[in-house]
């Protein structure tokens, strides 16, 4: 596979036809059907069902799409890492994936200060759960991953990161448990839960509740907290997360109140350790770890 040729396929799933796609690549219709064409006859798969007006992705082309854009992202990587070896200041793209928590304040106040520095850094968030950003970053997609707790020792080092996250539920203002300063697992016994997707699977707060979360009334699951409040402002449950991710102030619907006892999670920056860092990579990892010392 070239990737001249993923890029033609990409183009035609962003486009949803290959004349719109032919058109924004400048080249001919015939001349971008037979390129597709060939790819499929090389895969012995179908990736393009082609309708009078609108293409549309077979299963294999689905799959094809994730892997195109994945290589296709990693040579454009590579080409700009190269091209900032031949600049005299440090230049070039960082890639972090992270999830939610009001902790990466520390790390966005370093990237500030590296950008003060090398101004022609130019950084990229990712947001998703711990196993989307771990695998992005195995796939040589990500620089670092910022994640809740420690990372398997033998593939990543790791840097503790400053402050921790406090868990509680995040509620409507006018319910009953809004009167309460905490939340104990008591209160937890048939209250519709919504919860992260990552959280069920490492059953992360069996030792706090006392027994599995298997037996919680989990009536919805999350990736990004902002869908949840939503589904928590439609009065579907109570949503169990961080403080600080959505207003909870006197003129919000909302109100926070934290597990009792504190429950709480320290987040880590992770990297592979067989992954040579590019320039602006180590520039963040010094930078990162000089700020970790003054605090």
């Amino acid at each position: 596979m070239e990737l001249r040729v993923l890029r033609y396929f990409l183009a035609i799933a962003q486009a949803g036809s290959i004349t719109k796609a032919a058109q924004t690549l400048h080249i001919t219709q015939p001349t971008l059907s037979r390129q597709i064409k060939e790819l499929e006859d090389e895969l012995g798969k179908e990736l393009i069902r082609r309708g009078s007006r609108q293409t549309e992705l077979t299963h294999e082309g689905l799959l094809l799409r994730q892997r195109a854009e994945e290589i296709v992202g990693l040579a454009e990587r590579t080409k700009k890492e190269f091209h900032a070896l031949d600049t005299e200041t440090i230049s070039g793209d960082l890639n972090i994936g992270c999830g939610e928590s009001d902790s990466l304040s520390f790390i966005t106040d370093v990237l500030k200060g590296l950008h003060d520095t090398y101004p022609l850094i130019i950084s990229h968030f990712y947001s998703g759960n711990t196993e989307a950003v771990l695998d992005r970053l195995d796939k040589g997609l990500l620089d670092f991953a910022v994640i809740m707790g420690l990372a398997d020792s033998e593939k990543y080092a790791s840097l503790p990161l400053p402050g921790h996250d406090t868990w509680g539920l995040l509620m409507p203002r006018d319910c009953a448990l809004a009167e309460k300063p905490g939340i104990t697992p008591e209160d937890m016994t048939d209250l519709p839960i919504i919860c992260s997707s990552q959280s069920i699977v490492r059953d992360e707060f069996s030792g706090w509740l006392g027994y599995s979360m298997s037996r919680l009334h989990i009536v919805a699951t999350y990736t990004l907290l902002f869908n949840a409040s939503l589904l928590v402002r439609s009065g579907l449950g109570y949503a169990l997360c961080f403080d600080k991710l959505v207003s909870s102030g006197p003129d919000s619907p909302f109100v926070f109140r934290p597990l009792t006892p504190a429950f709480t999670s320290s987040l880590f920056l992770v990297w592979k350790k067989q992954q040579l860092l590019s320039q602006a990579a180590e520039a963040f990892l010094k930078e990162t770890k000089e700020a970790g010392r003054k605090l």
